[in-house]
C-alpha cells in the first residue's frame, strides 16, 4: 500500500480492484498452525464485506445474518476477519469487574481485590483483541450457557463452568447453519443477545454472566426456514449470491490456490492493507458516539419504513445505527441520506411477512366491520328522554 487512504471505505474499494496474477511457491506453514484467508483477498461480496465491517464498528446494530447458496464464501468472510479485529478493553478480574460498574452501581458492585486497585488507581482492564467465538452445530445447551463442572463434582462441590455465550463477551459470536440449530439453543442466544446479560442455575449454585456480544449467522435456504423472530433478531440482512462475472470467478480461483499452496505469501501481501483496515475500525469505534444523524437522514430512513409497511421497531434502530457506523467509516461526523439510502437494503430486506400482512388485512376488515355496526348501533337507539324536574316541598309555617 503506496497511497495513504482517506477512510476504511475508499480502502476497502481499493483493495477489491488489486489483482492477483500468478500464484506463488509453495511454502510450509506446519500442521498445527491456522492461518485464514485474508480478509481484504475476498473477491467482490462487497456488501457482505460492509455489513461485517459495520457490525464490528457499532455492534448495536444487532449482528449480521448471510444467507445464500454453498460454496459464496459466507464462512470464509466470516473466519476472515480475525486478522481486522479491532481491540476492546477486558477485565483483569475473574469476576469480570470493570471501571463502568463503578459509574453506574458504586464501589460495591465490584470485588473487594478490584475495589481496592480502584481506589489506588490501578487499571481493571486490560486491551486485548476482539476474538471470534465459533457455535459448533452439535453444541448442546451446557455448552452453551454453562452448567455444572464434572470435575468438582466428582469431589462432591459444586462448581458452574462458563459457557460459550460467557466467553462471547465483547466478541463476535458466529453461528453457522444457524437455521438448523436446536430451538432451545436458539432461545438461549436471543434472550443473551437482546438482554446483554443471563442467568445460569443449577440446583443450588447460580450465576449471572455477561453476553454483550456481536452476533453473526449464515445459512442456506435450501436447508430449512429460520423462524421469524430469529429472523427479527438480526440486524443486517445480506442476500450472497455467487460471482457473475467470469473475471472475478477466474480472480477468485487463483487467489484461492495461491492461499493453498504458500498462505503465508499471501497474508503478507495483505498485511500492510490488513493493518491500516484494523487502525481504521479502531478509530472509528472511538469517534462513534460523536457522530449524529441529519433531519433529512431521520425523515428519509422514517419516510422509506412507512411505505415499506415494516412493524418491527428494530428496522429503525438498525437503518439509523448502521448509518451512523456507515458515516464514521467515511470519516464524517453527520450521517446524511445517502449513509441511510446505502444501508438501507442491509438493514430493511426480509422484514416483511407474508403472514403477517394478510393476517393485519383480514383484521382491518374485522375492524371496519365492526365500526360500522357500532355507528349503526348509535344511530338507531333512540335518544335519551331528558330528566323531569322535581318540584321541591315548600316548607309549611
Amino acid at each position: 500500500m503506496t497511497e495513504p487512504v482517506r477512510s476504511l471505505t475508499e480502502l476497502l474499494e481499493r483493495s477489491s480492484a488489486r489483482r492477483f496474477l500468478q500464484a506463488p511457491a509453495p511454502g510450509d506453514f506446519g500442521l498445527a498452525e491456522r492461518l485464514v484467508f485474508p480478509f481484504l483477498g475476498i473477491v467482490g461480496q462487497e456488501e457482505m464485506k460492509l455489513a461485517l465491517l459495520l457490525t464490528l464498528i457499532n455492534p448495536v446494530i444487532g449482528g449480521v445474518l448471510l444467507v445464500g447458496p454453498r460454496g459464496t464464501g459466507k464462512t470464509t468472510a466470516v473466519r476472515s476477519l480475525v486478522d481486522v479485529m479491532p481491540d476492546v478493553q477486558r477485565s483483569r478480574c475473574t469476576y469480570g469487574c470493570l471501571p463502568e460498574d463503578v459509574e453506574t452501581g458504586g464501589i460495591d458492585a465490584i470485588c473487594p481485590d478490584c475495589a481496592r486497585k480502584y481506589a489506588v488507581g490501578e487499571p481493571l482492564t486490560y486491551q486485548d483483541r476482539v476474538q471470534l467465538i465459533e457455535l459448533p452445530l452439535n453444541a448442546r445447551l451446557e455448552d452453551v450457557v454453562g452448567g455444572l463442572d464434572e470435575r468438582a463434582a466428582v469431589h462432591s462441590r459444586l462448581r458452574l463452568t462458563r459457557g460459550l455465550l460467557a466467553r462471547a463477551d465483547h466478541n463476535l459470536l458466529y453461528v453457522d447453519e444457524v437455521n438448523l440449530l436446536a430451538d432451545e439453543i436458539v432461545d438461549a442466544i436471543l434472550d443473551a443477545a437482546a438482554q446483554g446479560i443471563f442467568l445460569v442455575q443449577r440446583g443450588a449454585v447460580s450465576a449471572t454472566y455477561r453476553a454483550r456480544f456481536a452476533l453473526v449467522g449464515s445459512m442456506n435456504p435450501e436447508e430449512g426456514r429460520l423462524r421469524p423472530q430469529i429472523l427479527d433478531r438480526f440486524g443486517l440482512r445480506v442476500i450472497v449470491r455467487g460471482l457473475e462475472k467470469k473475471t472475478d470467478r477466474l480472480e477468485a480461483y487463483r487467489r484461492s490456490v495461491g492461499f493453498r499452496g504458500s498462505p503465508r505469501s499471501v497474508l503478507n501481501d495483505y498485511a500492510d492493507e490488513t493493518e491500516a483496515v484494523r487502525l481504521e475500525l479502531i478509530d472509528a469505534r472511538r469517534l462513534l458516539p460523536d457522530v449524529r444523524l441529519s433531519t433529512q437522514a431521520e425523515a428519509f430512513g422514517l419516510r422509506m419504513i412507512q411505505e415499506l409497511g415494516i412493524d418491527s421497531l428494530r428496522a429503525e434502530i438498525t437503518l439509523f445505527e448502521a448509518a451512523r457506523a456507515h458515516a464514521v467509516a467515511d470519516g464524517r461526523p453527520v450521517a446524511t441520506p445517502d449513509d441511510v439510502g446505502t444501508v438501507a437494503p442491509l438493514a430493511l430486506r426480509l422484514r416483511r411477512s407474508e403472514f403477517m400482512d394478510k393476517y393485519l388485512r383480514t383484521q382491518q376488515v374485522e375492524e371496519r366491520q365492526l365500526l360500522t355496526l357500532t355507528r349503526k348501533s348509535r344511530r338507531s337507539r333512540p335518544a335519551p328522554r331528558p330528566a323531569r324536574r322535581t318540584r321541591r316541598p315548600t316548607a309549611r309555617h
